[in-house]
């Protein structure tokens, strides 16, 4: 970012954050229940800890650059931006027959592996190639249409919500993979929908309601798939109210959304990263994976189950702890860190965001169902690399 455009821009993201944990207070929301109650008190935490960090009077121990200035850069400022432009973007992917168009050659395959609509395709290639916030900004529009069940939502929102291509060669870069960089994105990939196409079918995602407003009728059938993409693109176009509705309608929900995203994601993100780095929680959590890596014989297997246990904080942050690990623990981490999805200080609270109510127990255990399953695939994989590990 141009320098002189930096304040301004911090400007802008202070005023989202001031907004979103302000507002429930303003408009009584906090109130409506308990999860209400916490999460406006997080939103009231993040404003305090960034209004700290900015001012310069803050305490040391969130100053440290693993820490506020981390979260600040890394979540902030980029989900700040990204989102409100998105958004802008997102008038033009969702509005103007795309989705309807690519859902109808899709939507056999979505429907058989992962049990979604052909929409959904769209959902994950805008995480892949943008942000999962883009990503989920779709899942939540086309979850309030009605166009995704609730268990729909769920498996899109926590199976294809994954980071992005170019901060998957950042994570490539730190942990050694370059050398091998087709073979680790590839291989990514597939374990990431493969474990998708798994926890679409198993309990906590079976729990929930799969009924939907959006009938499926037998236009293929009649008329060939491609005739029948390009009626469902145009009938699409042509209920869009005006371009510039269309367009304030969009930003006005990404703004919404990013003043959510922002004051949860701090306080979130801060209270994950202050636990793994000054408390034994997600050593303990990481002992769960222990037992799989030692029977599989991953190199420092307790080191690698730390490191992804860690990855629930904030999914980066752990690559410095196996930096100097063997190939295949570092390989192994690049997989599992990608495939699980979830973490503290970015998916998550952009899903608390949306519209699915989804509980945060349900979204760790997930997370953690998406890791045992990913160790198995990711270490076959590393069994079939084009080097040895």
């Amino acid at each position: 970012m141009a320098q002189h455009a930096r304040p301004a821009a911090i400007a802008f993201v202070l005023v989202l954050i001031l907004y979103g944990a302000l507002s429930p207070v303003v408009d009584g929301s906090w109130r409506r229940s308990w999860g209400d109650m916490v999460f406006s008190g997080f939103k009231i935490l993040g404003l305090v800890a960034t209004v700290a960090y900015l001012a310069g009077v803050a305490p040391a121990v969130i100053t440290t650059p693993g820490m506020m200035p981390f979260l600040f850069e890394k979540l902030v400022m980029n989900l700040g931006l990204i989102v409100p432009i998105g958004a802008v973007g997102l008038s033009f992917l969702i509005c103007y027959g795309l989705i309807e168009f690519c859902s109808v050659f899709l939507e056999p395959v979505m429907r058989r592996i992962w049990r979604t609509p052909g929409y959904s395709a769209v959902d994950a290639v805008a995480s892949f190639v943008g942000s999962y916030s883009i990503g989920l900004l779709i899942t939540n529009r086309m979850y309030l249409t009605r166009s995704y069940s609730f268990r729909q939502a769920v498996i899109i929102a926590t199976g294809f919500s994954t980071i992005s291509v170019t901060f998957m060669v950042v994570v490539a870069k730190v942990l050694g993979l370059l050398p091998i960089w087709n073979y680790y994105f590839w291989s990514t990939l597939i374990v990431t929908f493969a474990v998708t196409a798994i926890t679409a079918r198993i309990p906590p995602i079976t729990w929930y309601d799969d009924s939907t407003e959006t009938p499926q009728d037998d236009a293929v059938a009649r008329h060939g798939y491609l005739k029948s993409a390009v009626d469902a693109a145009l009938m699409r176009v042509e209920e869009n109210p005006a371009f510039l509705r269309l367009l304030w309608e969009n930003v006005k929900d990404g703004l919404k959304m990013t003043s959510v995203i922002l004051p949860t994601g701090v306080s979130v993100g801060l209270l994950g990263l202050l636990l793994s780095a000054y408390t034994p929680v997600f050593d303990w959590l990481g002992l769960i994976f222990y037992p799989l890596l030692s029977l599989l014989q991953v190199p420092e297997a307790m080191v690698t189950a730390k490191a992804m246990a860690a990855a629930l904080a904030e999914m980066f942050f752990p690559t410095g702890m196996l930096t100097d690990a063997p190939m295949m623990s570092r390989y192994l981490f690049g997989v599992t860190s990608v495939s699980g999805i979830l973490f503290f200080a970015g998916s998550i609270p952009c899903i608390l965001a949306t519209e699915i109510p989804i509980r945060v127990p349900h979204l760790v255990l997930i997370w953690a169902i998406r890791v045992f399953l990913s160790i198995p695939l990711g270490v076959l994989a590393a069994h079939l690399a084009p080097i040895a590990m």
